[in-house]
């Protein structure tokens, strides 16, 4: 009977990979493909590559680790089949697209984009990697469709240690609310359909807004105590005129702003409600919601360096105890129930549990992969960044950067082959 079952599983898993095995251009990838994330997904404490030989491949662990560390391919085509999948399974208007870090613990400083930087996954600065990720959620299912490898300024602006772990020189400093800007225009451009993008107070930041604003995206972000905002039915008045007879450039609001702390800590105790999202092993979750529509404090810059009414967002508070509290903003449309605020805010923690089980599941903490991205043979491989399949975890200070070219019958640097046309790789 276990043998029968472990017969389902790897011929469900060989359907599901069918698709993105088409787009594999080599022989030994389609073979060797199945293997490592048979390796993964399966029985095992470790997840690195020579346990995976050891247990699925005895005495091919050169084969594998050839697959892991050097084969190179184009994920274009492969990002674009998960997110197809992942739009049958849990896509719709209902959906949301949860925005959040993953962190990857690391020792040493060669890894790509290794720094010493806040980790989630300790709660406090560490040295790690951190990768941008986007998942689709609907009815607490979660599918992640993207990660993207940070990359510090440091990184960046060290032109040496980037040559040394073989990341393009094209590859500039991006903060992480524009790269999780452009997956979210690369999954809604391969078809990902979602009501809602949910984010941490990390993209909260007017920037990240204003760019879900411009592409018609609601939202639900988080935003740190000290965000300034308005009451909503602040007023601009023309500015008196200065010493000179000349009016100011801006009109003057007819109330300051304020945190949205103290904004909260203002309102009658009576316009708290508990709310409940869903349920957990020991019940329903719920906590006091209180939201109430402001202007964000998020528009022109006065000379005085403070910014007039901006935006008009839901300003939400979640009290789960009475010293802890969170704050976000919305720009669902006036009227919305605190009910469904509070629903989309909360859609997040499918992200975080969804890290979680990858990262106990598949064993991150002991992947090794390439160290930086290689493009494919006869090709400049473009992509600003690390997709998943070839992301940056893997042996300290190994080149990955391909020769131009080397004279026939000299030993390829990867394979060992004697000639170009002998090498294994594509």
């Amino acid at each position: 009977m276990a043998d029968l079952h472990e017969t389902d599983w790897h011929a469900y898993l060989t359907d599901w990979l069918a698709p993105f095995l088409d787009h594999l251009r080599h022989p030994s990838q389609k073979h060797w493909a199945p293997v490592y994330l048979q390796g993964l997904l399966g029985p095992g404490e470790r997840k690195s590559i020579e346990p995976i030989a050891d247990r699925l491949a005895p005495g091919a662990f050169q084969q594998l680790h050839h697959f892991v560390s050097a084969s190179s391919w184009r994920p274009e085509p492969l990002e674009l089949e998960l997110v197809r999948k992942a739009q049958e399974l849990v896509g719709g208007p209902d959906a949301v697209l949860a925005i959040d870090d993953t962190a990857l613990v690391k020792q040493g400083r060669e890894s790509v984009g290794v720094a010493h930087q806040y980790c989630g996954q300790l709660g406090k600065p560490a040295n790690c990697q951190v990768l941008v990720s986007l998942t689709l959620a609907r009815r607490e299912v979660p599918v992640c469709i993207g990660l993207r490898l940070f990359l510090p300024e440091a990184w960046a602006d060290d032109t040496d240690r980037r040559l040394r772990a073989g990341v393009p020189l094209p590859v500039a400093f991006q903060p992480k609310w524009r790269l999780a800007l452009e997956e979210i225009d690369r999954v809604r451009a391969a078809g990902a359909v979602f009501g809602c993008v949910a984010a941490d107070a990390e993209y909260g930041k007017a920037a990240f807004r204003a760019g879900l604003t411009e592409r018609g995206l609601r939202y639900a972000v988080g935003i740190p105590p000290t965000q300034k905002v308005y009451p909503a039915d602040v007023t601009l008045e023309p500015a008196p005129l200065g010493p000179t007879g000349r009016r100011p450039k801006h009109p003057v609001p007819s109330v300051e702003a304020r945190s949205v702390a103290a904004m909260v800590d203002a309102l009658p105790a009576q316009d708290w409600r508990f709310v409940s999202w869903r349920s957990g092993t020991k019940g329903r979750l719920r906590a006091r919601f209180v939201a109430v529509p402001v202007r964000v404090a998020d528009g022109p810059q006065r000379r005085d360096r403070r910014h007039l009414p901006g935006s008009t967002a839901w300003l939400v508070c979640e009290q789960r105890t009475p010293d802890e509290r969170r704050y976000y903003l919305t720009n669902h449309p006036e009227g919305t129930p605190l009910a469904v605020l509070a629903a989309d805010i909360k859609a997040r923690w499918v992200c975080e549990q969804g890290h979680q089980q990858m990262k106990e599941e598949l064993g991150l903490d002991h992947l090794e992969c390439r160290n930086g991205p290689t493009p494919p043979h006869g090709s400049h491989h473009d992509r600003p960044v690390l997709p998943p399949a070839r992301a940056a975890w893997g042996k300290k200070g190994a080149p990955t950067a391909l020769p131009s070219g080397r004279p026939h019958n000299q030993p390829c640097p990867r394979c060992a082959a004697r000639s170009q046309e002998s090498c294994s790789e594509p």
